[in-house]
């Protein structure tokens, strides 16, 4: 089957994007698929450059803004539904994450072209990456989410209101953005002034959201499949980026919890992956309380696939090796399609 990945792109996440897309194309190729990597921000991939990029793996930071923009300035993005690449794939594998890549804008120019594609439709993927308007759709379905302000456009919020409305400490994030980019942990009012400054340095809206402690976990989705629940113990107080992607910088295990636990994680989880609109895959994180209560984070329509991403170790849990998860994905994707078109 002819596959193209879409990797890398223009968002904050490039590193990891390149990563995961780099490792999917590897896995695929030992599966007996003719593979092509195409990057939106510089064109198809050579195997040399393919070999280099997958041994740098992800840095402990992400890619400046002024190098983005420098990328983003000569995109290929807008051009992506002419491209032979793309137009002759029998399934396109997004690996992009964050921006346009999870935003929902890739997914429907590939729907106007008729490419099928991997994880959620455009709708959902919006929907998703759009933690205000995903945490008001998921209560709605019952779904727990911690209470939570936006800031308004100007940045200036009443600290007092804020500690009266959620109580200290509170995390404040961009509300579109990915891999904790961004992203702070505010203890005392004090703080809250910069740390929202420095959200919206990644987006144009930014979510301030009660601080819930605990145990953090996260519940994939494969199809129909609910796979084990992974715990992350990160090697510092937030699993941040460098957390996520240096080796030895947080544990990952599967999680041992009571069976009633258990069962509410996965039907908050389906509920979720339900409720958004959600296909093919996709990983739902959750904080576990003191008290047994779990509260829902997010949804990640493409979650990573690197060498410490958590749903490779999920399935890997499970008994669903890398490539074969990578192909069970794709025959998602095909299968999707078939279902479209009735």
């Amino acid at each position: 089957m002819r596959i193209t990945v879409l990797l890398g792109g223009v968002s904050a996440e490039r590193e990891v994007s390149l990563s995961s897309g780099l490792r999917i194309a590897v896995a695929l190729r030992a599966k007996g698929h003719e593979v092509i990597c195409l990057d939106p921000a510089e064109g198809v991939l050579t195997r040399e450059t393919e070999r280099t990029l997958l041994a740098a793996g992800v840095g402990s930071a992400p890619p400046s803004l002024d190098a983005l923009a420098g990328l983003s300035s000569h995109s290929l993005s807008p051009a992506l539904g002419t491209m032979t690449e793309i137009t002759d794939a029998e399934c396109v594998f997004l690996a992009l994450h964050g921006g346009q890549g999870e935003d929902g804008t890739v997914q429907a120019l590939l729907d106007l072209v008729g490419v099928p594609y991997t994880g959620s439709g455009h709708l959902a993927s919006a929907l998703a990456m759009d933690k205000h308007l995903s945490k008001v759709v998921l209560r709605a379905a019952g779904v727990a989410t911690a209470n939570w302000m936006m800031a308004p456009a100007d940045g200036v919020m009443d600290a007092e209101e804020v500690g009266r409305q959620l109580d200290w400490p509170v995390v404040v994030k961009p509300s579109k953005q990915g891999s904790t980019v961004g992203l702070s942990i505010v203890r005392e009012p004090g703080e809250l002034a910069a740390a929202v400054t420095e959200a919206f340095k990644y987006d144009d809206e930014v979510m301030v959201e009660r601080f819930v402690p605990g145990q953090e976990l996260t519940v994939g989705i494969l199809g129909d499949e609910v796979l084990p629940t992974i715990e992350i113990v990160p090697m510092k107080e937030l699993y941040d980026y460098e957390c996520k992607y240096t080796p030895g910088m947080a544990k990952e295990f599967v999680a041992e919890l009571s069976p009633e636990v258990e069962s509410t994680l996965a039907d908050q989880a389906r509920r979720a992956f339900v409720a958004l609109k959600l296909g093919g895959y996709a990983r739902i994180d959750f904080r576990l309380d003191p008290h047994g209560q779990p509260w829902c984070l997010e949804a990640n329509t493409l979650p990573g696939m690197t060498p410490t991403s958590l749903i490779p170790q999920a399935a890997a849990a499970a008994g669903v090796l890398f490539p074969d998860l990578c192909e069970r994905i794709v025959q998602l994707a095909l299968t999707n399609r078939d279902r479209l078109r009735g």
